[in-house]
This record gives structure tokens, sequence and C-alpha cells, in this order.
């Protein structure tokens, strides 16, 4: 038995965020010292190393609950099945629920239970609850899915990837640049033919590299210092992203007994676009290969990196056609990967 995806969705906040309005933004160093170089020669530094140029904040009213509720609806609709036959509803996210203006992250009741709660489904046997897996937790939903479906446990399964990262920024971190809201939806079923998920890799990282992200004070020296922002160390993630995501899509790859010469797209975490070229190259190069033309969509040119959201996201924009010069057929192979928080590792191999 396989599981294959037979719905998804996505939301794209309306709100968009250019490179430019971060020009009057104070950036400093994690000292709390100005840099030595204006903010135009920032952002210009920032956009050639992210491929970043725009990306989108959730509306005020909204919170990641709220975006993960528009791409469900979506996601059902795309399925096109009744909402009541879902047996569980897996939420993956890292921050919950932050209101604008706020700094408390709400978590009571579970993101899961309010995206169940805000469909009406009235079925108490479709069980809801969160995960917490990093930037790779929609993926590790799908894991999670294909365990409950192969189990018996489940016939029908959504997995939700939500954020708003924009909420939990340190506006002093040049940093903050990168992060960005959204939402992506997946439902996903037992498959009777030869599409679907056909292997899977997963790992977590959690010695030297448990802190490589965390949660820390801003770079502002007056401000709370017990209030905390996302933060990162960008060039341990970078170097251990490039030493252990293409290992793991080849573990991947191998289990499924795929040649690489019939993977047709890489459907990448779009973290940063440099890293993600980088991570594809050794990919290749692990099997005496160039990476072909086209082979790593990309939508973080203008969406920016909206976490757990991203794959799915890039997924459904892939299937509406709204990402130039991709599309996906009846019977591709695409691989699935992501790093993150954790430090967390997964792909799956998937056969469209």
């Amino acid at each position: 038995m396989k599981i294959k995806i037979i719905g998804i969705g996505s939301y794209i906040p309306n709100l968009e965020v250019k490179n430019t309005d971060f020009d009057k933004h104070v950036f400093l160093n994690e000292d709390g010292t100005p840099f030595g170089y204006p903010n135009e020669v920032v952002i210009k530094k920032f956009k050639g190393i992210t491929g970043i140029q725009n990306r989108r904040y959730a509306e005020p009213q909204y919170n990641a609950s709220d975006l993960a509720f528009f791409a469900a609806q979506k996601a059902i609709a795309n399925a096109g099945i009744d909402a009541e036959t879902l047996d569980y509803i897996i939420f993956a996210h890292n921050f919950g629920d932050v209101k604008t203006g706020t700094h408390q992250t709400d978590v009571l009741p579970s993101l899961a239970t309010r995206v169940k709660n805000k469909l009406g489904i009235k079925n108490p046997k479709c069980v809801a609850y969160d995960i917490l897996f990093g930037c790779p937790g929609w993926i590790e939903g799908v894991l999670q899915a294909n365990a409950f479906i192969k189990s018996g446990m489940a016939k029908r399964v959504m997995v939700i990837g939500a954020e708003t990262l924009s909420r939990v920024v340190d506006d002093h971190d040049r940093d903050s640049m990168i992060y960005s809201d959204g939402a992506g939806v997946s439902i996903l079923e037992a498959s009777t033919d030869e599409t679907g998920l056909l292997s899977y890799e997963s790992a977590t990282f959690a010695n030297d590299e448990a802190n490589y992200l965390f949660f820390g004070k801003s770079y502002n020296p007056d401000l709370d210092p017990d209030i905390k922002y996302i933060k990162m160390y960008g060039r341990k993630i970078y170097e251990f992203a490039l030493s252990n995501v293409p290992c793991a899509m080849k573990s991947c790859l191998d289990k499924s007994g795929i040649s690489i010469d019939e993977v047709k797209k890489i459907l990448i975490h779009q973290a940063n676009e440099k890293m993600d070229e980088a991570i594809i190259e050794r990919f290749y190069k692990l099997y005496d290969k160039t990476p072909p033309k086209d082979i790593m969509p990309m939508s973080i040119h203008d969406l920016g990196n909206s976490s757990v959201a991203t794959v799915p996201t890039l997924y459904d924009l892939i299937l509406q056609g709204k990402i130039e010069n991709h599309e996906i057929n009846k019977g591709d192979v695409l691989i699935f990967a992501s790093v993150g928080a954790g430090m967390n590792i997964n792909a799956f191999v998937y056969r469209y």
C-alpha cells in the first residue's frame, strides 16, 4: 500500500513586503553595534545570497490558524471530499497563533483543533493535533499520515503547514528579511495504483546542532531581554544542510529503487536560494551527475521563507501552473525535502 495526495491548497497573504521596505530599519550586529555600511548595501547582499525580492505577511486580523483554515478549504474543494470523512488533522507549525502587536505564543487549544472548529467538523473521531518539527514539519506530517493509513488507524488525513514568522522576528536583525507568512494544506489517502509515496527518510541531529535555530533576545540592547525572537546561526545551518541533506535525499531515492535520471522535480524547502542550489548540486554529484535544467522550482523570490508552508505551497502553485517553466505530469517522480530547526532533515520520493 502507498499513500497519495488527493487534494492540495495554499493561502498566500495579500500584504506584499519588498526589500526596499527595509530601507529605514536599524540593523545591528549581535552585540548591538551598528553595521559599518548602509542598508542599501545590506539589502543588495541579502538579495544576492537568498534570492528573495519580496515576501508576504499575514493581514493583521489573521493568525496562523486562520491562514491554515483558508488553505484547508481549498484543499477540501480540490480533493472533492466531505470534511467529515477526515480521520486526522495534523498541523505543523513552530510558534502557534501570535496576534498582531503581541509577543505571546497561543497554542491552547491546538491550532489543529482551531482549524477543525472553523471547518465545522462534527465527527469526534477526527483527531486533531499539532507537531513542532521546524521547517520540515509538513513533510513529517505526511510521514505520520503514511504511518496512520498503512497501519489501518486512518483512511484519510489532512496535513497542514502554516506559520506567521513575521510576528516573531527581531526588526534589528537582518535575518528578519528572510521570513514570511503562509499556509499549505494537503489531504492524503491510500493509493490504489502506482502513484503515491514510494520511500522516505527522516532524522534529528540534536547534539551540537540542536541550537542552530533558537529563541533569543533582540540585538537592540534597549529592548526587553525577556522578549524573544527567532534567531539562527546562518553559516552553521548552511554547512550542516550541505553536509547532510544531499545524503538524506540519496538514501531516500536509493530506497525507492528509482533512478536519479527518472526524477522530474525536486521540491525543496524554500530557505535560501544559494543554499538550495548548492544542496541540489551536491545531491547530483553523489551520482557523478549534474542537475538537469529546471529540476528545482523556486517560489522564494516572491514569497520568502514561510517555514512549514513553503513546500506544500510550492507544490500547489506548480499544479496550478503558477510557477513559470515548471509543470508536473502524470507518472512524474518527485523528491520532497526539507531541513530546519532541530536540526531536522526529511525527504520522500513520490510518483504523481
